[in-house]
């Protein structure tokens, strides 16, 4: 066990958003430490909660079906513990402009409100909250590091950012140790794959299982950088366990970038058969989408050694692997 591991031994961990793709990554890697983990979720059906998800380890944990938006609830869940990974969160880019107000709740409002009770009820508690790379709008330049000017596009991004930066000034202001990371393109066995709410490579993923061809927008040159869904835990774990995250903002990316329509060929290649088709933009998808994206991780890495160790085809060739034993768990029966 590494150090750093050993810093979640015995602890009390709370993770929102646990039952979601991420947040049952990371509760299975806490409780492998001997971390003793109370997951909240609300199980909304759009938000990527499945119990499928705990299925091994549900005898090991404590759950609580919870909304974060529930300031009561929160003040309860928030006591006695020792970290806090704060990942609930409406992820869909989409929803988030057809239906603002819903994600102004989730996503800020309700960001503001687990900070309090964590002031008011737990202030020695350590949270480390998820961000997104998403808030950097269309680059300047590349590769983006996070000196970057902040110009959402979405109001999803726009919600996130606030959401981030009220962490950074209760730690601040209210020295309540918090850090942020900006999430890149984040893929691996328990993501959310019956829809694009949470990543288009989960239908990618879908349709390669179905036997249907994957759809690439635009030309497909987009290039974008991936992490495997371990790499972010272990990302995650540093940032709570390391005092030198207190108060900062990291991005998370991997080398080399890779164009989408590379992917779509490295994913037809893995799965065996298969074909993708290169398809217009459908217009609401054209009106956020922001073109080029890679991170610079250099800060991460240079403060906390992060490094990301699973290359995209031994991440892919698992989350494959994943889904063709398991999907009946994440889509309706296959056609």
């Amino acid at each position: 066990m590494s150090d750093f591991e050993q810093a979640f031994q015995g602890r009390r961990v709370l993770i929102t958003g646990g039952l979601g793709f991420i947040g049952s990554n990371l509760a299975q890697r806490l409780l492998d430490v001997g971390a003793k983990v109370k997951l909240v979720d609300s199980l909304i059906p759009e938000y990527g909660g499945n119990l499928f998800n705990i299925e091994e380890i549900r005898t090991r944990l404590r759950l609580n079906i919870a909304d974060v938006r529930d300031e009561h609830g929160m003040r309860y869940l928030v006591q006695g513990e020792d970290y806090l990974f704060n990942l609930a969160g409406q992820t869909s880019h989409l929803d988030s402009m057809e239906n603002p107000q819903t994600d102004l709740e989730i996503n800020c409002r309700s960001q503001l409100s687990i900070l309090e009770a964590c002031r008011r009820y737990n202030p020695r508690i350590r949270i480390v909250f998820a961000s997104t790379r998403q808030i950097y709008g269309a680059p300047d330049y590349l590769p983006v590091d996070e000196k970057h000017p902040l110009r959402p596009i979405d109001v999803n991004g726009i919600n996130k950012m606030a959401g981030e930066w009220y962490h950074i000034l209760y730690n601040n202001v209210y020295g309540l140790r918090a850090s942020a990371l900006r999430l890149t393109n984040t893929y691996g066995p328990r993501m959310r794959v019956k829809d694009a709410r949470q990543t288009f490579l989960g239908v990618w993923i879908r349709r390669l299982v179905e036997h249907k061809p994957i759809d690439v927008f635009g030309d497909g040159l987009q290039r974008r950088d991936f992490n495997y869904v371990d790499d972010v835990v272990e990302a995650l774990l540093l940032c709570a366990a390391n005092p030198q995250a207190d108060g900062r903002i990291f991005n998370l990316g991997a080398e080399p970038p890779v164009s989408l329509k590379d992917l779509a060929a490295l994913m037809v290649n893995l799965h065996g058969n298969g074909e993708y088709r290169i398809v217009p933009f459908p217009a609401d998808r054209k009106a956020i989408d922001i073109g080029d994206y890679y991170a610079d991780y250099r800060v991460i890495q240079s403060t906390l050694g992060w490094t990301p160790k699973i290359s995209l085809q031994e991440g892919l060739t698992k989350t494959l692997a994943f889904y063709k034993q398991h999907h009946r768990h994440y889509w309706d029966i296959l056609t």
